[in-house]
């Protein structure tokens, strides 16, 4: 990995992730080589604080890893057997919209193009860097991803914008902002078809809360039944 780094490029120093830091990470590439190196260069806990607790090389390891393991960060290459990075990241958006603990993911691709780069974020990735990135600042976009952040290489953060600045991009949902922020949870997990015993486990709250959120989203949304409201979130990219 080379000098190109994201947006706190420099802030970082040898591969240290500060006192006290400490981030559960999946590694998921198909180049087992490439894999090794990323562990050698940020699994030194004790030096960057990073514990590598899983790697895979497909998608189905990577499902199984990831939610065996219930890590903060996954490393996430965007082209991967059985499906590539976008289909980790749909059959791991369970795991991603957890009210506690949630697990975030950084795409780290050889990819620069930006059908790639825009595929993932959209599939709820927090961010995407290349391998030509440095140890050091690898080990600070874990940790800002860790806390929420979105984290690109410069250059593609200018995709991302491009795309949700374009004209053809979905203007703001009215529909959508009367939801509160578990709402929405609940309302994306419906509309991928779990139950509400399911969506509780989840989310880990109970049943009856989980009913009282879908009776909220359909009076809301002035929908009659969970197969409108599966309508509702397809026709809007939500699932």
């Amino acid at each position: 990995m080379s000098s190109e780094g994201v947006q706190a490029e420099g802030t970082a120093g040898p591969a240290e992730g500060g006192a006290g830091r400490h981030a559960r990470v999946v590694l998921v590439d198909d180049h087992r080589m490439f894999r090794t190196g990323v562990q050698a260069e940020i699994g030194r806990t004790e030096q960057t604080g990073v514990e590598v607790v899983g790697e895979a090389a497909d998608v189905d390891q990577a499902v199984s890893v990831i939610t065996a393991t219930r890590p903060e960060v996954v490393l996430l290459d965007v082209h991967l057997p059985g499906g590539g990075g976008v289909e980790v990241l749909r059959r791991c958006a369970p795991l991603m919209a957890a009210a506690e603990s949630p697990v975030r993911f950084l795409a780290l691709s050889v990819s620069d193009a930006a059908e790639d780069v825009i595929g993932v974020i959209r599939g709820g990735a927090r961010g995407y860097v290349t391998k030509t990135i440095t140890g050091a600042d690898l080990v600070d976009s874990i940790f800002r991803v860790q806390d929420g952040d979105a984290v690109f290489s410069p250059r593609l953060a200018g995709f991302v914008l491009d795309a949700f600045a374009s004209s053809d991009a979905p203007p703001v949902d009215e529909d959508m902002d009367r939801l509160t922020q578990r709402e929405r949870e609940v309302l994306r997990l419906i509309a991928r078809g779990y139950a509400y015993k399911e969506i509780a486990k989840q989310l880990f709250i109970s049943v009856k809360t989980v009913e009282s959120h879908v009776s909220a989203v359909l009076r809301k949304l002035q929908l009659s039944n969970r197969h409108e409201l599966t309508r509702w979130a397809t026709a809007r990219r939500l699932v």
